[in-house]
Order: C-alpha cells, then structure tokens, then sequence
C-alpha cells in the first residue's frame, strides 16, 4: 500500500486537527468523540492542539467573570442537577430579587476581582416584568459606574423582555442547554430543549450575545456531549461555559460522580475544538472536579469565574490570579478600560 494511501485512512493526528480547525476546516463529528475517547496517554497532545487554537483566537489572555446570584431558591423547575429547585432538600438561602444596592455592591466586587463580566443570576423558570425592569434599572447603573460587561440569566424570556434587556445596555443573556436534547427529559421535566432553543432565538433576535453551555457528568454519554457541543457552533453562540458537575447533597444527582480530572481536560479540549472562536469559560465544579490540574484547563479555555458559584463555594480569587500568572497568561478585561478595574482592585486592597 502506498505512503498516500495509508494517509487517506488514516485518522488525522491531533495537530493536523487544529491545522484544519484553524484553516476553517469545521472539527466532524467523528473526530469529536475520538478526543473524548482517547488514551490518557494522548491528553497532552490534545490540549498542544487546542491551545494552538486558542492561542490564535485569545493569546495567552483570561477574561475573569463573576456571579452574583440574584434570587435564590423559590424555583418551580425540577433540574435533578440544581440545589434551588423545586424537588431539591439542599439547605440553601431562599430569598426574592436582591434590590439595586446589593446588586450594584457585587458589581463592585467584581470589578475588585478584576473581572471583565458581571453576571445577575436570578432563579426560577423566567423573570415577571417588574423584575425585567429592575434588572434594566441596575444594569444602567451598573454601566454608568463600573462600565463592565453584563451578562444576565434570568431564565426563559420573552421578546419584549429581551429587547427591554437590550435597551439597558445588558450585553449577553446566559441560558445554558445543560445537556442534549436526547438526554434532556432524564434531568428536567418542566420545560423542554426547544423551550431553551427558543429564548436563545429571542435573545438573538434581541441583538443580544448568546451564553449558552452545558453541565457534563450528569449521566449522559459521550455522544450528548458532542451533540451539545455541535448544537453551540450551530448556533454560532459568543461565550460557553462548561460546567462539570459538583454533586450536592439533597439533589437527585447527590450521588452521582462520574468524572475524572483528565476527562474534564478532553471535554475543554473538544469544545474548543468544536467551537474554535467562541469564549470557552472552564466554570462550576472546576475546583472539585479538575482538583490539581485545574490550572491545564485554561489550555484550551480562555475564561474562567472567580469567586464563588450560585449555592457553593469557589478558590480563593487571590489563588485564581496566582494560577493565571504561573501559566504566563493575563487577566484582560476585554473591550473594557483593564486599567481602571485595576486601579479599582488594587485601592480596595490598600
């Protein structure tokens, strides 16, 4: 047989798979589940050629986000994954809309956290509209003081809710597909996929920048996983977050704890391979699924939250920084004044 034929059948190395990705050549199917079938023994040469990609898109830059969880609790939808829902005995805080001073207060501390995004998270299955027009009274406050990215995730939204959104100067609306749609009947039964595929349809139409990602390790396959993956390229989406699943006791899913740190890695890897140009955020459950090698996963990913999550603790934001300067890569804030955030951390600490 030929040298020219053993190359037609044979399975392109990882490194011709970023070449291709980063010549406009879309990652198939195919290859998407063989990273996430692969030998251990391969991992560092997936993540060499998925920061090849990264490093073309983002550099070695990290853009931070913080969370601030709005409302909390009090949510009808049955999500087995979530601590605030309505079939969930985790002993969490249950309060209604937080009002604009302790809205803005975390705006503040996410710009001491050096974050480029501030992110209003609010429980439930959509917002009423006295709370959509809380929101956009904030977020123009927000604007006006900190002038930091704002993205909200307020649940499933209607037209007029996302426009009014828009015209406030929120810049992203963060609403997560969580799993395929295959899967998605096995962890909520109170709303739908094409219910998650329609509000991201508002919200573009809207105008607004689509957040959308997913929750690996709640008891899908690998194929839910590349179908995830493949449905946000589709959707052209501009930020994916990638939560690996941190079992909370009270949960239907308490017991479950499917994965391993070196999975997690092929998981960034095959999203940014996937999704070459979108913002991949490595989010909740990095810390107790990724443990020692969570610092290999901005490899492939170029964001990340600092702080804590919704209902659970996250690292120290000061070991956060020391991660990111170890690697060689930078905090940026984007599109926004990095310096001033800057000076707004570094006085806070004075």
């Amino acid at each position: 047989m030929s040298v020219s034929a053993v190359c037609e059948t044979s399975p392109l190395t990882w490194y011709q798979l970023a070449e291709g990705v980063l010549k406009d050549r879309p990652l198939n199917r195919d290859d998407a589940l063989r990273i996430l079938r692969a030998d251990d023994d391969d991992l560092l040469a997936i993540l060499d050629a998925a920061y090849r990609v990264r490093r073309h898109y983002f550099g070695k830059t990290v853009q931070l986000y913080y969370l601030k969880n709005a409302k909390s609790g009090l949510c009808p939808e049955d999500c087995t994954y979530c601590s605030q829902s309505k079939i969930s005995e985790a002993p969490v805080e249950k309060y209604a809309m937080l009002n604009a001073e302790r809205l803005l207060d975390g705006a503040r501390k996410a710009a001491e956290s050096k974050s480029r995004t501030y992110c209003i998270v609010a429980s439930g299955r959509g917002p009423t509209d006295r709370e959509v027009d809380h929101v956009a009274g904030v977020v123009r406050q927000i604007k006006e003081q900190f002038g930091l990215h704002i993205c909200c995730c307020l649940g499933l939204l209607k037209p007029e809710q996302a426009v009014k959104l828009k015209e406030a100067g929120v810049d992203r609306v963060n609403h997560n597909l969580n799993t395929s749609e295959r899967f998605h009947d096995e962890i909520c039964t109170t709303h739908t996929f094409r219910d998650r595929l329609e509000t991201l349809d508002i919200c573009r139409n809207a105008g607004l920048e689509l957040c959308a990602g997913m929750i690996v390790g709640m008891g899908e396959v690998h194929e839910d996983v590349v179908d995830v993956a493949m449905k946000l390229a589709e959707l052209n989406v501009e930020s994916i977050p990638v939560n690996f699943l941190n079992s909370i006791d009270g949960t239907p899913l308490e017991s479950v704890h499917q994965l391993d740190a070196r999975f997690c890695l092929k998981v960034l890897a095959m999203f940014r391979l996937t999704n070459p140009r979108a913002e991949l955020r490595v989010a909740g459950g990095r810390e107790v699924n990724l443990r020692s090698l969570q610092a290999m996963g901005l490899y492939p990913a170029n964001s990340m939250f600092v702080s804590d999550y919704l209902t659970t603790p996250g690292q120290k934001a000061e070991l956060d920084f020391q991660m990111i300067a170890d690697l060689g890569f930078e905090i940026t804030a984007g599109d926004y004044e990095s310096s001033r955030l800057l000076s707004l951390w570094n006085g806070s600490r004075a």
